[in-house]
């Protein structure tokens, strides 16, 4: 039997031996339904721990942040540049969404996948790579001549984006010292996330009435590339294979690619139909989205079975069943989903409502929404410098309650109001609950995971967040129009009217911020603090 990690934190309180309990045992089984070594199978080499030098630490985490930022900002791109890249490329208007939601619908079903190829391929190598390709995908992005190509490489960089997430939340945990260090590193992959995407959205801004949004791409491919150069000389070495055991042959035994494509194609046959009912509710009537739809369901209990499958066997199993038996890290990616649906719909409705309710311009509702994703940063930061001296419930519980307020403002707000009096307050509290819990749930996972499992743990953890994105685009879209059709105004794209439809949303993601606290407090009860450097 695999020799049990300890995953058991020095902060909790003296009378939570249930907590203990609770997420050392599945740790603990975790861990050994991940390094129980099958008959015919190559026994996977346990990765030790080893702290870098403060200084060395300071680099790679710059190193890692700027991948993370330089993504990001790609995305403020599209968002700032949409009409004027639409005008250069004929993008057509049934596809003008695609440029945004394509990126979340690669980058959220290869999570998984990157991140086991990660765990058995080597950290550093797949970083690079990534770094690499994402240089690549934002020169291509600039450099694409009609709407299918930039769509095209923007999938791409989704999928870039899903093979240097699980190596940087791996690299954080396995080489940054525990404590404030490794709690800092997590933040900043946390905040390079709003940063970056601001600096896309001011700095798109700037490309795009100069000269032109395709050299904002060449910004951020050049970047990039930059980034990469770096890597190669910053990045801690990957642990040498032992003899007879070549990365392919690795790859082909220790990964389990039948739950890998399972997963996958779930989560991007459900991200394509998320994507298209949020374009047009009338797609679900069509023939392709309802079997794509189905398909969706049923990869649910095919991946359940055949982690039983697996496990049974004791072979590889990409989540094995009792993982989520950790009430601890359930709760952290329930509510990472709902936290992360929250955020991203609080921005595109409150653009919607800026520009079509009270008749701002694009850069006027970019303005107003930049509070938010200052004040995420700044949540980021914070959480990682002040975690360990607070208790989590209580951490998450608080920003959870004051992100609650965001959409409640948001949903009794008047048009002649000014900004300041409510909507500024809303765009403050918004963000706080997810860049606060994202810090939170890497520290779980580092403490949960064994440490040669841990790009999987954020592939999982990151998974939920995107695929929080994607439906909740979708169900909140379907609210608006839907509530917009029904109201007892004449003209359904008058103000009024949609003012209508965006009031129903706002309530909705209240509720859903209530669930979030609920959730916190049973999942979080029992757990004391994290991030505190362990004798």
């Amino acid at each position: 039997m695999a020799t049990q990690i300890a995953t058991e934190l020095q902060t909790f309180e003296p009378d939570t031996s249930d907590a203990i309990t609770d997420i050392s045992v599945a740790s603990r089984r975790s861990h050994e339904l991940q390094t129980e070594t099958p008959p015919n199978a190559i026994p996977t080499t346990d990765l030790t721990t080893t702290a870098l030098s403060k200084n060395r630490t300071i680099v790679v985490i710059t190193q890692l942040l700027g991948l993370q930022l330089f993504s990001s900002f790609c995305n403020g791109i599209i968002v700032v540049g949409l009409p004027a890249i639409a005008a250069t490329l004929h993008l057509e208007g049934s596809l003008l969404l695609w440029p945004t939601s394509v990126f979340y619908l690669t980058a959220g079903s290869c999570l998984l996948m990157a991140g086991s190829i990660a765990d058995v391929a080597g950290t550093k190598r797949v970083s690079l790579t990534g770094s690499f390709l994402l240089a690549a995908c934002a020169l291509a992005c600039g450099l694409a001549r009609n709407g299918g190509e930039l769509i095209a490489f923007r999938g791409l960089q989704g999928v870039t984006n899903a093979i240097i997430v699980p190596p940087s939340i791996s690299i954080i945990s396995r080489n940054v010292e525990e404590g404030r260090p490794r709690n800092v590193g997590f933040a900043c992959l946390g905040f390079a996330g709003p940063v970056g995407f601001s600096l896309g959205l001011v700095l798109g801004g700037v490309f795009v009435d100069s000269i032109g949004w395709r050299a904002a791409f060449y910004l951020a491919g050049a970047a990039s590339f930059a980034l990469f150069i770096v890597g190669i000389w910053a990045l801690p070495q990957d642990a040498p294979p032992e003899p007879g055991q070549p990365i392919w042959k690795r790859l082909a035994l220790e990964i389990d690619w039948v739950g890998t494509i399972l997963a996958s194609t779930g989560l991007a046959t459900l991200s394509y139909v998320l994507a298209m009912l949020s374009s047009d509710t009338h797609n679900i009537r069509q023939a392709t989205n309802i079997a794509l739809l189905v398909l969706s369901a049923a990869s649910l209990p095919a991946f359940i079975g055949w982690m039983n499958f697996q496990v049974k066997r004791n072979r590889p199993a990409l989540i094995p069943n009792a993982l989520w038996r950790s009430s601890i890290f359930t709760s952290s990616c329930i509510m990472i989903l709902f936290t992360t649906t929250v955020t991203n719909c609080m921005e595109v409705f409150s653009s919607l409502f800026f520009q079509q309710v009270q008749a701002n311009s694009a850069l006027g509702a970019s303005l107003r929404i930049l509070p938010s994703l200052i004040a995420g940063a700044l949540a980021n930061l914070l959480t990682g410098v002040f975690v360990n001296r607070m208790p989590v419930m209580w951490t998450v519980l608080i920003s959870s309650g004051l992100c609650a307020i965001a959409p409640l403002l948001m949903a009794v707000i008047q048009p002649q109001w000014p900004y300041w009096y409510d909507a500024f307050i809303a765009q403050i509290f918004a963000p706080l609950s997810g860049d606060t819990l994202f810090t939170i749930g890497l520290l779980v996972i580092s403490d949960v995971f064994p440490p040669h499992t841990q790009a999987m743990g954020g592939a999982v953890f990151n998974t939920c967040a995107q695929l929080g994105t994607s439906i909740g685009l979708a169900v909140t879209s379907v609210i608006a129009a839907s509530t917009t059709d029904a109201s007892h105004y004449a003209d359904k794209a008058s103000p009024d009217a949609l003012l209508a439809g965006y009031r129903a949303c706002f309530w909705t993601m209240f509720a859903w911020m209530l669930l979030v606290c609920l959730v916190c407090v049973l999942g979080y009860s029992r757990l004391g603090m994290i991030g505190v450097k362990r004798d």
